[in-house]
């Protein structure tokens, strides 16, 4: 095995020097007080693809018609038979972590993209013209606002798309159809937030076995709280606060997939 002196040494402290920045810029300044930047490299065979699924479609990123920098902007009813072709762009460190416009996080490795009118989410295959090159993306942000693009994706998409270093590609849009999908756009919300209870167990240990099975599905907080009764303390393990009901009903289909609990909705502060 090599020492740092040869040249796997030098990569070796080249992508510590990435990974040492990456955990800097997280650690201070808001995102706009940074520069967008480049994350730490990966291999772009790391990065998935999206798999459809019937996500529901909710109000939260769905608003129609809204404004940015003075120009006003419709969200499409449907995105069946949706098609085109322009300008792809990437966002990166800048915004990894901050919400999307349906509440999720952005992360710079994920499938993502975000579009100015297709509902959110939509599910689309996005091929870069100059190389053929393919993948599946999940529609879950607003963006970009410039006016000579089309579409902005996660730098882990536009790495595996192959133009992470050019910065822009010529791309062919195309939304997937996906059976089953519900549109809550219109479904009236309670005040406040909702969660999910997934359970409520006597042994702290079989409360954090499920919570962590639940972390890696969802992107909503995952709590365990105590809980006094008469037959002694319970872990109650929850999900949430949800602002929005697609984003619950999401996580149910998820744990249910998983062959998980897939909870109750109630209201914060119920017992």
């Amino acid at each position: 095995m090599g020492g740092f002196g040869d040249g796997r040494g030098h990569a070796v402290l080249a992508h510590v020097r990435w990974i040492l920045l990456f955990l800097f810029l997280q650690s201070c300044g808001t995102p706009e007080d940074r520069p967008d930047s480049l994350p730490p490299p990966i291999d772009p065979a790391a990065v998935p693809d999206a798999v459809p699924r019937a996500d529901p479609i909710g109000r939260a990123g769905n608003t129609s018609p809204y404004e940015i920098n003075g120009v006003t902007y419709q969200v499409m009813e449907d995105a069946a038979g949706y098609e085109e072709v322009g300008v792809a762009s990437w966002y990166g460190l800048k915004f990894h972590g901050r919400a999307t416009a349906n509440g999720e996080r952005f992360s710079v490795y994920q499938p993502t993209a975000a579009h100015r009118s297709l509902p959110i989410p939509t599910y689309v295959s996005v091929t870069n013209l100059e190389n053929g090159r393919r993948m599946v993306l999940r529609v879950n942000d607003r963006g970009p606002f410039h006016g000579d693009r089309l579409i902005d994706l996660s730098y882990g998409a536009a790495l595996k798309l192959g133009f992470a270093e050019q910065g822009t590609a010529r791309v062919r849009v195309m939304a997937l159809p996906v059976a089953g999908v519900e549109d809550l756009r219109n479904v009236e919300i309670p005040p406040g937030p909702n969660l999910l209870q997934l359970g409520a167990y006597a042994s702290l240990s079989s409360a954090e076995a499920l919570a962590g099975q639940v972390r890696a599905l969802t992107s909503a907080p995952v709590s365990i709280e105590p809980v006094d009764t008469q037959s002694g303390r319970l872990h109650r393990v929850r999900l949430g606060p949800y602002s929005e009901p697609a984003l619950l009903i999401q996580d149910q289909r998820a744990l249910r997939a998983a062959g998980l609990p897939e909870g109750k909705a109630v209201r914060e502060g119920a017992l």
